[in-house]
């Protein structure tokens, strides 16, 4: 098959020799759709594993991915390429939950029933805060939310009690100190892709989750990729990349390769060091747009328990006290069943790169979140966890403020032959798997038609 594949003639080109920079799903998607194409594909992954945020680990016996992932039934480009590689029927979709912690109190919130018996908020503004929900769920055009901040659309139309208390401690959550920078688009994106992921007559979201974990996805489209002869050096972060009259060289390891084209999926500013050389061609102005856009980091923490605490998958943390965003349980969306028959839990939370956290141990992370849980779950018995594991991730989530388009640097660079694809390029919809495939795709077909073009 990989014999094949390689002596295709694609276009007016033969086979060419591509590096890509990067095993997230937009890089992993990339190196298989050029494979298919007959193209030789190096791939470099800086970790031991591939998938990006998406990376699988095993914790309890229980196979699960490093930061927590769904798809949401809109959810089109990953869903087909599932198709594609076979793993479709590993994909099953569940009702979600929700809870919203507030004021010392989880309360049920899924429904607009639910909304109607929040009583946090006044009986006038639920109904507003409703309204404000459907209208963002039926609108269409993006283009109006753009140019003006979260804070300040929700003030106007939500009114002050209802920004209070949904929708700031939300921002606050996910952006620290950007909270009040971020733009409307961002928020119109987020409950437009959950509106939208209901079967008819359905009150709740239906949220897909594969069998065995993500990795059932990663690992069918790398055995794919790898029977069409990719190929992969792992433990491997490149330190520069040079252009070259109609080539470029990247340069690893204390090597040196020549490739016909090269495609970094790395974020923005990381791009920008490896073409910051000497050699190369390349104005400041293109090297700037490198890094406008700014990003804030991830800390999760994941565990596994023996004895259930809640019923709710999601749960929304709206106590601005608490030392995290977000917790939830993956088990109660998809059963035990699939989890070798354990409780498995996410704590999420999204911190500058100076944050705290950053220096803080495990263990210490560990105790104020399980502090963070008994403030909801006073119940909650810490004795109950069988295994835990923290990650801490950088560059997890990017600041889209007003104005943002006009921050997003291009697929292909001012170096000839050199691309750029990471999830700072996806507006105005959110990072997410569906959109790295679509990335990963998109960029795929651009590099294609310029190797025709040789």
């Amino acid at each position: 098959m990989t014999n094949q594949i390689q002596n295709v003639v694609v276009g007016k080109a033969r086979a060419q020799n591509i590096a890509i920079i990067g095993g997230g799903f937009t890089g992993l998607t990339a190196a298989y759709t050029l494979a298919k194409q007959g193209h030789q594909v190096t791939l470099f992954e800086a970790e031991q594993t591939l998938g990006g945020l998406v990376a699988g680990f095993d914790i309890d016996g229980v196979p699960l991915e490093k930061a927590y992932h769904f798809l949401y039934k809109t959810d089109s480009h990953i869903i087909n390429m599932a198709k594609e590689l076979g793993v479709h029927d590993a994909l099953t979709f569940h009702s979600s939950s929700t809870g919203l912690a507030y004021g010392g109190t989880l309360y049920p919130f899924m429904t607009p029933l639910d909304l109607l018996r929040f009583k946090p908020l006044s009986f006038i503004n639920r109904i507003r805060a409703g309204v404000v929900v459907l209208y963002l769920s039926k609108a269409t055009r993006w283009q109006k939310f753009a140019e003006v901040t979260a804070i300040d659309w929700m003030r106007r139309w939500g009114g002050e009690q209802v920004t209070k208390i949904i929708w700031e401690p939300v921002l606050r959550g996910k952006f620290f100190d950007y909270y009040d920078k971020i733009a409307m688009s961002y928020v119109w994106g987020r409950v437009a892709v959950r509106a939208n992921s209901k079967d008819k007559g359905d009150v709740t979201e239906k949220l897909g989750y594969f069998k065995g974990g993500f990795r059932t996805f990663t690992d069918a489209m790398v055995n794919a990729s790898t029977e069409l002869g990719v190929k992969y050096i792992m433990g491997t972060k490149p330190s520069a990349i040079l252009q070259g009259e109609n080539s470029a060289t990247v340069v690893w390891s204390g090597n040196q390769s020549v490739f016909d084209a090269v495609l970094a999926t790395t974020p923005s500013h990381v791009f920008k060091q490896l073409i910051n050389q000497p050699q190369n061609t390349v104005s400041p102005a293109f090297l700037e747009k490198l890094t406008a856009i700014d990003y804030l980091g991830a800390i999760l923490m994941v565990f596994t328990t023996n004895k259930k605490f809640t019923d709710f998958y999601w749960h929304n943390v709206n106590d601005l006290g608490q030392p995290f965003l977000v917790l939830l349980s993956l088990s109660a969306l998809v059963g035990t069943e699939a989890l070798n028959g354990k409780n498995v839990y996410y704590i999420g939370s999204y911190v500058p790169h100076d944050h705290q956290y950053y220096s803080m141990t495990d263990q210490e992370i560990k105790t104020l979140w399980i502090q963070g849980i008994k403030n909801i779950f006073p119940d909650f018995d810490e004795a109950t966890i069988t295994a835990n594991h923290i990650f801490k991730f950088k560059n997890a989530q990017h600041i889209v403020e007003p104005g943002y388009a006009a921050k997003i640097p291009p697929y292909q660079s001012e170096l000839p032959n050199v691309y750029l694809a990471n999830y700072t390029q996806i507006f105005p919809e959110d990072r997410g798997t569906n959109y790295a495939v679509a990335e990963g795709e998109k960029v795929a077909k651009l590099i294609l038609a310029n190797l025709e073009g040789k």
